[in-house]
């Protein structure tokens, strides 16, 4: 157990002090993102909704109450966030985040990482990378760096080969050698298990798979290693909140033994914690 209540202790009493003096700028100043009492926590559907759910129940024990906010996409997670439509979000890898800042010029800080999503190889014609035939279509993701990541996949799988050194920017225009041929289209990625049937193969997120009742374990053919903190997704604040009390407060949760063990067992390593 790791869990700890004096930052929340700090920040009631804050929000009661500010509440009597019957200043709200000065209840604001005091009591940060808790001004109003909520913390409000943007995520996209599936596992990382699952996962602040289980923190809002530990966090409601302490009295910190927070608001999970559910998005379908990976790009209004950020555009509320930057709009402040909500505190904090938890969703995306720092590569994400990095092409997302550089591209929309939005103010926001990595805080601290949550859990690991391995991309996954998943066929419904195959049962091993080794068996994709010559002009085969292979789907992946066309969000920014996971078009790149899941080119890194395959050139892992030994299917391509990409430029020496490269990393997630890669597109499939800079594939360097592609002996079987192989189409490569790239699709939202959450409709790739869907498109699935039509396919050869695809790179898959987990956390998509499992949405679509594919399991990792069972049905990837190829997993990509996650022992690289690069493709840990992170907690993410606006860079003028990145020092709030809340914001520690909730990494504090999150990373907790409680919250370790929910990902372990409901997961089933399709998951991995990061820290």
């Amino acid at each position: 157990m790791r869990r700890k209540t004096g930052i929340i202790t700090t920040l009631a009493i804050g929000v009661f002090l500010a509440g009597c003096s019957g200043n709200e700028a000065d209840s604001q100043e005091k009591a940060g993102l808790l001004s109003d009492g909520v913390l409000t926590v943007g995520v996209t559907t599936g596992p990382h909704e699952d996962i602040v759910n289980e923190i809002k129940k530990l966090a409601a024990e302490d009295g910190l109450e927070i608001e999970v906010v559910s998005f379908s996409d990976f790009v209004q997670p950020n555009t509320a966030l930057a709009d402040k439509e909500v505190d904090i979000n938890s969703f995306q890898t720092g590569p994400f985040l990095e092409t997302v800042i550089e591209e929309s010029g939005y103010d926001l800080a990595k805080i601290a990482p949550t859990i690991s999503i391995p991309m996954g190889i998943y066929s419904e014609v195959y049962d091993d990378v080794s068996e994709i035939k010559e002009g085969d279509t292979i789907g992946i993701p066309n969000s920014p760096t996971q078009e790149g990541r899941a080119l890194q996949l395959f050139e892992e799988a030994e299917l391509i080969t990409l430029p020496e050194g490269s990393g997630q920017e890669v597109t499939i225009s800079d594939i360097v050698e592609n002996p079987l041929n192989l189409e490569f289209i790239t699709s939202e990625a959450a409709q790739l298990p869907a498109q699935l049937q039509d396919l050869g193969a695809a790179g898959i997120n987990s956390n998509f798979a499992l949405d679509a009742g594919l399991n990792p374990e069972e049905s990837g053919i190829f997993m990509e290693n996650v022992d690289n903190l690069e493709q840990a997704n992170f907690i993410v604040s606006r860079t003028e909140d990145k020092d709030d009390e809340a914001v520690a407060q909730f990494v504090e949760y999150y990373q907790t033994d409680e919250i370790k063990q929910f990902i372990e067992e409901e997961f089933k390593g399709a998951l991995v914690p990061a820290w």
